[in-house]
This record gives structure tokens, C-alpha cells and sequence, in this order.
């Protein structure tokens, strides 16, 4: 039987092999979360940028879109991107609801590019417009995951091309989904098969010619269907949608 030095000095190699592997693992997942990461399209981006009737502004970790000029309302959207997404690739698709809506839009710039391992209370970033008292959470693909488990701390809930892994189906929070007939990863089967974790009385809107791209402006992505709908249109059907969904707010 060996000695007891000797099966120390085993298990401090032992601990030292898995510390070191797990430090490798961790590495391993830094460096795969900042490759491949999908920028914003320059033109939706720049169109943004030079709209007067949006204030795009950027914090620390958020980008912050504001109606050009002083609105009545008060409502505003805590948006969370997809997996290695840029927050930028969904101004453009989310600037309609600053203009029409004269809702004010916060776009998560999430740690690692993945909004899912943002563990981050939701105050941190709607604290930067304190004028907003209805604030809706919402979020696309993996965003739409985390807006997911945010949203009983919010007075209503967007899905964009995604599904909830938190159970809401007994939830009061209004919820509205909205998918794509084209979606290739967020499929309509799956979005179909999520819909129990859902209340009863979600809104399903299913955006016909959508892809799962067209809910942002970041170019195609591996695994994706073809869209059929131009941006105009998108933009027509996500802001209508929305409409409808803070119409029924109390």
C-alpha cells in the first residue's frame, strides 16, 4: 500500500491536471464566445445613426435608442441579443419602435457576446432612463431565453424568433411571441413546442417569409431559411405586433 506522502503528492497531481484543465476549458470557451461574432450591417446601422428622429446613445453596456424629440409615452423595451450578435445589428429593426411607438429601446451589450450567461440585474440598464415606468422585456434566440427568466420582474414580455426554457405558464405577464415561417433554427415546429411553457394567453404572431436573421440586421447565418420579406415589411410587422401588445397593457 502506497505511503501517505506519496498519495498526497498523487492527489496534488491529480488536482493540478483538472485545475489546469479546467482553466484551459474556461479559456477555451473565452476565446470561442469573441470569434465569429456578427457584426451589424454598416447600412441599417449608419440609416439609425443618421435619423433624427432617433438619439442613439452608448453606455458601458448597453446602446440606448431615444425618440428624437420629447414623447408622451413612457414605455420602454430591455432587449437582450442573440448569441454573438452585435447589440448594433438590431438597431435598424428596433428603431421603428422609437419612432413610431416613441418607445425607448436598451440593447444589452452582454459579457462573453452571450446574453444567456448575463446574470446582471435588469436595473442596471433600465436605471438609464428613469423617466420609463412600463418597461417590457424581450430578447432574440438565446436572447429571448434570458428576457425569458426576467420576465416576471417585467410588465410584459417580446420572444423574437426564440422560446422560453423558464416555465411561464402559470404566469400573469402578458407575452407575445413573434417567429418566422422561414426560421431555420428557431423553426416553427420548435417554437410550436415551447408553446406550453407559455401562458395561455400569449399572443403567437407568425411573421410569414421571416427568417431567423430577419429579426436583425447582421446577414445570414449558418442553419438559417431564406427570408421572403424585405426590411420594410419586417419592420411594418414587429412594430404593428408591438402596437397591439402595449394596447392591452393596463
Amino acid at each position: 500500500m502506497p505511503s501517505a506522502p506519496l498519495l498526497r503528492r498523487r492527489l496534488l497531481r491529480l488536482l493540478a491536471v483538472l485545475l489546469t484543465l479546467v482553466l484551459l476549458a474556461v479559456a477555451g470557451f473565452v476565446v470561442w464566445s469573441r470569434i465569429g461574432v456578427m457584426d451589424a450591417e454598416p447600412e441599417p446601422w449608419q440609416g439609425v445613426l443618421e435619423d433624427p428622429g432617433v438619439t442613439a446613445e452608448r453606455t458601458d453596456d448597453s446602446l440606448v435608442l431615444r425618440p428624437g424629440a420629447p414623447e408622451d409615452e413612457d414605455v420602454g423595451l430591455l432587449f437582450y441579443p442573440g448569441a454573438k450578435v452585435a447589440p448594433e445589428a438590431y438597431a435598424a429593426r428596433l428603431s421603428g419602435l422609437v419612432t413610431e411607438l416613441g418607445m425607448t429601446v436598451v440593447i444589452v451589450e452582454p459579457p462573453l457576446n452571450l446574453s444567456l450567461v448575463d446574470r446582471r440585474a435588469p436595473d442596471r440598464f433600465t436605471g438609464v432612463a428613469p423617466e420609463v415606468d412600463t418597461w417590457l422585456v424581450g430578447g432574440h434566440s438565446m436572447g429571448g431565453v434570458r428576457a425569458c427568466e426576467l420576465a416576471e420582474e417585467s410588465d410584459a414580455l417580446v420572444l423574437f424568433a426564440s422560446y422560453c426554457a423558464t416555465d411561464l405558464s402559470t404566469s400573469e405577464t402578458p407575452v407575445l411571441s413573434l417567429s418566422g415561417s422561414e426560421d431555420g433554427l428557431s423553426t416553427p415546429e420548435k417554437i410550436s413546442d415551447h408553446r406550453d411553457a407559455l401562458p395561455e394567453s400569449a399572443t403567437m404572431v407568425e411573421i410569414a417569409g421571416a427568417s431567423h436573421a430577419s429579426f436583425g440586421d447582421y446577414g445570414p447565418q449558418r442553419g438559417d431559411g431564406t427570408a421572403v420579406i424585405d426590411d420594410a415589411e419586417m419592420d411594418a410587422a414587429v412594430e404593428e405586433a408591438v402596437a397591439e401588445l402595449l394596447d392591452s397593457l393596463p
